[in-house]
């Protein structure tokens, strides 16, 4: 799946990037490339939703991001 969104840090417990896209949804990719993590920034990823058997964080949807590129880079 491809997913256009905005790169948020969020300050939950231990803190964690992730991806809102245009819809609203949010992203918690596994593994985060170091390219992405600028807050602002505007992403595009390709990856695949996965199930966790069990995570400390409460939010968003998991996915592993098998490419990327960065649209706009605050």
């Amino acid at each position: 799946m491809r997913i256009t969104g905005i790169v948020r840090y969020q300050n939950i417990g231990p803190g964690f990037w992730g991806i809102i896209d245009k819809s609203g949804i949010e992203w918690r990719p596994i593994h985060m490339p170091e390219q992405l993590k600028y807050e602002g920034a505007t992403v595009s990823i390709i990856g695949r939703e996965v199930e966790e058997g069990m995570s400390i964080f409460m939010w968003g949807k998991a996915i592993q991001i098998t490419s990327f590129s960065t649209i706009d880079a605050k």
